[in-house]
């Protein structure tokens, strides 16, 4: 029999389910993807179908096995990430009660907005070290015990998407700590469920249906005889518990250390670093622990990152699918933004097409727009608001630690070099980048590799399955001239605020 030395991560995002098979020195062997979509079957209601959702998985293990060549006794383990809050309930057999729902549903507004009104909220911040959003499962959970009680009657257990997974590949219950603590649903100093905070939410009647906690590293069942005959898995393998998509990414991106600084570009802005201890802060979005013990991760994001250049690119670059020499369009919006100078273009972005981080009502548009302009003034102009909307973010981690010395960087505006180099020039930090770009994936990889003991530690998995591929440096002389450009973006703010309102 061949040795067990290779480790499989899966990825359930919002849109998009993946697998990849890795060694044990972090060499990627394969890769395998699938859309999962979320449908919308009334206004305010994004969910999930579960059965799609699992046979995606299915379908992804079964092809990463095969593209890698490996057989199913070849794995020493396997972990699971997953988009945070939403939830997913279950009944006492096994079978999904409702739709999975996700983080980006809004019916409970109503509840999320009486919370912050009547100081629920900020009474409740010491233990929770967060924001509360209609997409979490105390909002959720209040609203279904007030709309559709019998869907809560029914459920046997509350799981987070990665921890349903996680469910169906070993049949036993059980709920992930990084995960668990971005839901407002636990003591974030405490690290375990809290009944007087339940009850403060009005949920303490849930409390019998939050299945049991586990860390990201601890073994939390094995594969069963059922998903092995459906996955091409070997019965018995271990499956460890897994963790929150951001710490996933953070730790896939080497953050064992409080002096280091994560961003994540993709569809989310996602701006990170970890503490010894919780950060309590309203003006925060999210303190959660990390799969690291005796470490939190702090975490300020938005939905306002690369997907506002997908819009442009659906949108307004349709008939250009490929630039010179076959390049993708991507490279190509790169190098007509790259073509301005940015001293020769006051046109400001605002990235909030899918969502802001200055209001709920805030919209995206483009300002200071002249007949003269041309594509590529518009396309820098997203490029930089996009970067300055991160800046938003980490300038309010940064009143609560000290400016890191370099920041890693992921997520698809890595893969632009012009990306990156501005965000080194408006950060005025050094940007590395890593090897690796399914950065979900091995994150749960590495956590299984700790888990099954191919790694003693987690700093000893990073050690060996990271590697920084590039360091970008800042120039001054832009990160003058962005310094500027950046206080006219923050005018724009204040000048439209009133009118958002």
């Amino acid at each position: 029999m061949m040795p067990a030395d290779y480790l499989l991560g899966i990825d359930n995002g919002g849109t998009v389910t993946k697998a990849a098979v890795y060694d044990t020195s972090g060499n990627e062997k394969a890769v395998a993807g699938i859309k999962s979509a979320i449908v919308f079957p009334r206004p305010g209601h994004a969910e999930k179908d579960t059965e799609a959702l699992w046979a995606a998985n299915v379908h992804v293990i079964r092809e990463v096995l095969e593209k890698a060549g490996i057989g199913a006794a070849q794995v020493a383990g396997i972990a699971v990430t997953g988009h945070g809050n939403g939830m997913y309930l279950v009944d006492g057999k096994g079978r999904s009660v409702y739709n999975g729902i996700n983080s980006a549903d809004t019916r409970a507004s109503d509840y999320v907005q009486k919370w912050y009104a009547d100081g629920t909220h900020d009474r409740l911040l010491t233990r929770t070290c967060q924001s509360i959003w209609p997409g979490q499962p105390v909002a959720l959970l209040a609203w279904f015990q007030d709309r559709e009680p019998e869907v809560l009657e029914r459920t046997r257990w509350v799981f987070m998407c990665k921890d349903f997974i996680r469910y169906r590949l070993t049949g036993e219950a059980l709920a992930e700590l990084t995960d668990y603590s971005g839901t407002s649903l636990l003591n974030v100093r405490t690290l375990d469920y809290d009944l007087e905070l339940l009850e403060s939410f009005g949920i303490g009647f849930c409390r019998e249906k939050l299945p049991s906690l586990r860390r990201s590293a601890e073994i939390c069942g094995r594969i069963s005889r059922k998903a092995a005959e459906e996955t091409g898995l070997l019965e018995g393998t271990p499956v460890a518990g897994g963790l929150f998509d951001i710490s996933a990414c953070a730790i896939a991106s080497g953050i064992i250390d409080p002096a280091q600084l994560c961003l994540i570009a993709g569809s989310w802005s996602i701006n990170e670093y970890i503490s010894t201890s919780p950060v309590e802060a309203k003006d925060l979005f999210m303190t959660s622990a990390y799969c690291l013990p005796g470490h939190w991760l702090t975490m300020e994001g938005s939905a306002t990152s690369a997907s506002n250049l997908e819009w442009v690119v659906s949108e307004l670059m349709g008939g250009e699918s490929l630039g010179a020499g076959g390049q993708s369009i991507y490279n190509t919006c790169g190098e007509l933004a790259a073509s301005v100078h940015p001293a020769d273009s006051d046109i400001v972005f605002l990235p909030f097409l899918y969502g802001s981080n200055v209001g709920p009502n805030a919209a995206s548009c483009f300002l200071g727009l002249h007949g003269w302009h041309r594509k590529e003034h518009l396309l820098r102009a997203v490029f930089e608001g996009v970067v300055f909307s991160h800046k938003t973010h980490v300038d309010r981690l940064l009143t609560y630690r000290d400016t890191p010395k370099v920041a890693r960087m992921a997520g698809g505006a890595a893969k632009s070099p012009i990306w990156v180099q501005m965000f080194a020039d408006v950060l005025g930090i050094p940007i590395e980048l890593t090897s690796n770009e399914e950065l979900g994936a091995m994150g749960a990889a590495i956590c299984a590799g700790v888990g099954v003991g191919v790694f003693a530690s987690f700093e000893e998995a990073v050690d060996r399955m990271v590697c920084v591929s590039q360091t970008v440096e800042p120039r001054s002389d832009y990160t003058k001239l962005y310094a500027d450009k950046y206080v006219r973006y923050q005018k724009y703010l204040r000048a439209l605020a009133e009118a958002w309102a």
